[in-house]
């Protein structure tokens, strides 16, 4: 019944998210649009005036005015929490994967990160809100399930579920995903996503509530903006915040197909420009944040938002002059005036129509770039896809250009910024540009400009991000057209491909420049020349099962680990110390009974194998019956000990562990236990769990796992602890909170196996352990980045 109850409230919770992650992006999207709409109805109508009276210097500064104030804005909501800045697709990337990015799943996080997307876009930035959405819905995922935040510690539910990064990391997978199917209304692509991109550990129970928290997102927005703009409560007409409407030919043209096999060849062609494209604008992206790194961000804060406001503003002189100097005035197409049969088509046409802007043009056209320049940006879209009017090669090539380099310039700003619609925009720019040109200079009158518009868009998306099953998914949801899954697909693989020969997509470039140690999703062939013995960290800090509180105390605030292996030593005359000392007494006597369970199971094993030949094993197995019987017989067991550590004559050193050892004395042979967390550790001393010399172990309290985990996710820090409330000569029992049976590799392990059992099991630390149960080193993920192993590698070559 418990664990029923936990799957239901799961459930529960996981449909919460959706609902949160949907109205999440309903607001951020009421008022990008309440925002813009306002901005270019008050400078439109100023520039029709000036038109006139020859005052347009006044129309770029009502411009002006309304981008700069709303990008100040933006940037002064990323000064609040730098964490917000960008799109936050990395940061997720990483937290999925299993780096800690501090502040990145925080309530402030997400308040900054919506409130300042709104702004940065409302200004006029080349920028999108779909990768902020991404973020925003891997935060709620993150933080309604804890039921508790710090920026609002006054309010306090007892909620006893979810205590674990496991679970965590599970809701913030979701998150993720509902906020790729709010963005592109694309449940089944959002879903994808967090497969391809994000979770490094997913489980097939995962994947269900994955695609039902996308589909709650997808239709909680879908339900709200239909009602708010159509005021049709109920129907659903509005998948995602950006829609890519219906592509069809229109019933006039017979002789057009949406797409046709000769096609396929200008696709290819299209998806190797895209990928080359892809991978400058990668490479001129990493240039910039290099420099930003080295001159911008150790300046003072203010230097982060005069360079938005210098960006703000290039782009806004340049779009304004764009607009006004450089567009063609081109004729109207017939067919958009024609009546179309259903709702959402006329509505289309409408929108498309209702875009146009006829500036300095005479009737019945209209200027190309400035239906480009000065419109939403998913208004530009969808003039690229659908509007049957032409655009000239040279306003195309200029708008590409300029798009291309200023949204290359703005990623990386101080503002909450996405990268999808910039890149769909550059891209459907560049398809529409190819089309023309087939059209005009080759004579080919069958092709249908929307779709080369689309195959450019997802070109360069492609080549820019170089994500493959999931953008095929969302880009095929998003047109609502299945014919294009094979065009979509092929021109994805082929940016990828054409892309990955120079460089890496710009999410993995921005992790490798933060020096985030994310795992790949395998090792390369040739590091199996290494073992597990090669890349271990041999130094251990370990601690003992029965330790002082002021050793504790001391190895807590002098290191930064976070695990630490309980181990006990192997001596000659452990007799001796038994005598003098109630701690190493107790130590030894933990050892030796884990030893006498593993003789225990030795004895069990020969008893089943009756037939097995060989002599000596039994004869070993009679020596470990004898020694069951404590404590007449501890002489026997003095000398099984003794014998078993024979290859290690010259380390046992007479002293007490001191701090001053040698390192003979340092790689004493230490008989492995188990694993501690840091965490559970100072919880124990928090809590005051230990008993002093005169008392015996069993007289330790001992705490439940609820009250272990009762302080998740924050733990208190060892050096917030009150030294003078604890005794320093008291001693900790660590066996009942240990790990006792940690996954472990043998020395000689291939690091290919190592890596797929820390990476499918989503492991912090492995502990190397040799035949005869000894710790000989630790394996962490700092130990598995490509650069370790490569430098390793160099190293066994040099060796050889």
């Amino acid at each position: 019944q418990k664990a029923q109850r936990y799957e239901a409230v799961k459930w529960a919770m996981v449909f919460a998210i959706g609902i949160c992650t949907g109205l999440v992006g309903l607001f951020v999207d009421f008022f990008v649009r309440l925002f813009t709409q306002l901005k270019f109805r008050v400078v439109q109508s100023s520039v029709e005036e000036c038109t006139e009276k020859g005052c347009l210097a006044l129309s770029l500064l009502e411009l002006l005015g309304f981008n700069l104030t709303f990008v100040f804005l933006a940037s002064l909501l990323v000064l609040i929490q730098p964490v917000a800045a960008g799109s936050g697709i990395p940061e997720i990337k990483c937290y999925l994967n299993g780096v800690k990015v501090p502040g990145v799943v925080r309530l402030r996080t997400v308040v900054c990160k919506a409130m300042g997307v709104l702004f940065s876009v409302a200004g006029g930035l080349f920028v999108g809100k779909e990768g902020p959405m991404i973020h925003s819905g891997a935060v709620v995922g993150a933080g309604l399930p804890q039921f508790q935040s710090i920026s609002l510690r006054k309010i306090q539910f007892n909620f006893p579920y979810f205590r674990s990064d496991r679970d965590k990391r599970d809701f913030v997978s979701a998150g993720a995903a509902a906020g790729v199917a709010a963005a592109f209304g694309a449940p089944i692509g959002g879903t994808l996503f967090s497969l391809e991109e994000g979770s490094s550990f997913w489980n097939q129970g995962l994947t269900w509530k994955v695609l039902f928290c996308s589909m709650a997102a997808t239709f909680t927005l879908n339900f709200f903006r239909s009602g708010i703009q159509f005021g049709s409560w109920g129907s659903f007409q509005l998948p995602g915040l950006l829609n890519f409407g219906e592509f069809k030919c229109s019933e006039s043209d017979k002789k057009c197909h949406l797409w046709t096999a000769v096609d396929l060849g200008f696709f290819i062609l299209m998806g190797i420009v895209g990928g080359l494209l892809g991978a400058t604008f990668n490479c001129l992206n990493k240039r910039l944040a290099k420099y930003r790194m080295r001159n911008v961000h150790p300046k003072p804060k203010l230097v982060r938002v005069l360079e938005s406001l210098l960006v703000s503003l290039t782009t806004t002189v340049v779009v304004f002059v764009a607009s006004m100097v450089l567009g063609e005035c081109r004729q109207m197409s017939s067919s958009s005036h024609s009546g179309n049969d259903t709702l959402s088509l006329q509505d289309m046409s409408e929108d498309v129509n209702s875009s146009i802007r006829t500036f300095f043009c005479p009737n019945e056209t209209y200027n190309d770039m400035a239906t480009l320049f000065f419109n939403p940006q998913e208004s530009a879209i969808l003039q690229l896809f659908h509007q049957d009017g032409t655009f000239s090669p040279v306003t195309l090539s200029l708008f590409f250009l300029l798009y291309f380099l200023l949204s290359c310039w703005t990623y990386g700003i101080s503002v909450p910024s996405g990268l999808f619609v910039p890149s769909l925009l550059c891209g459907a720019a560049f398809g529409r540009l190819v089309a023309n040109l087939l059209k005009s200079y080759i004579g080919l009158d069958h092709i249908y400009s929307g779709t080369f518009a689309l195959i450019g868009a997802a070109a360069f998306l492609g080549g820019v991000v170089r994500m493959t099953i999931s953008l095929t998914v969302i880009l095929i949801e998003s047109t609502n057209e299945i014919t294009y899954g094979l065009p979509i697909m092929i021109t994805l693989m082929v940016a990828k491909w054409t892309g990955d020969f120079f460089n890496k997509g710009i999410y993995d470039i921005h992790v490798n420049l933060r020096g985030v140690p994310l795992l790949e999703w395998e090792t390369e062939v040739e590091m199996d020349k290494l073992r597990a013995s090669d890349i271990m960290e041999p130094n251990l800090t370990y601690v003992y099962p029965h330790t002082r509180i002021q050793s504790l105390v001391s190895i807590l605030r002098t290191t930064v680990h976070h695990a630490f292996p309980v181990v006990t030593e192997n001596r000659g005359n452990e007799r001796e110390f038994m005598k003098g000392n109630q701690l190493i007494s107790n130590n030894i006597k933990f050892k030796k009974s884990s030893i006498l369970t593993r003789a225990g199971e030795q004895r069990k094993r020969s008893q089943s194998m009756k037939s097995y030949p060989s002599s000596e094993l039994r004869n070993m197995c009679d020596e470990h019956i004898a020694t069951e019987e404590p404590p007449e017989k501890e002489d026997l067991l003095q000398q099984m000990l003794e014998r078993r550590y024979t290859p290690y004559p010259n380390l046992y050193p007479d002293q007490s562990p001191s701090e001053e050892w040698t390192m003979e004395e340092r790689f004493r042979p230490l008989t492995f236990h188990g694993l501690i967390l840091r965490s559970q550790l100072v919880t124990l001393l928090v809590r005051g769990v230990c008993y002093s010399e005169s008392q015996s172990s069993a007289s330790q309290p001992r705490l439940s796992h609820a009250e272990m985990s009762e302080d998740y996710p924050r733990y208190p820090d060892i050096h917030d602890l009150d030294l003078t409330l604890l005794n320093p000569r008291m001693i900790v029992d660590v066996t009942p909170y240990m790990n006792p049976s940690p996954f472990a590799v043998s020395p000689n392990t291939h690091v290919s196996q190592v890596f797929n059992l820390f990476r499918t099991m989503g492991l912090r630390h492995l502990p190397v352990v040799n035949a005869v149960g000894e710790i000989v080193g630790i394996i962490t993920r700092h130990n598995l980045t490509h650069e370790f192993l490569q430098a390793r590698l160099r190293q066994h070559y040099q060796t050889i």
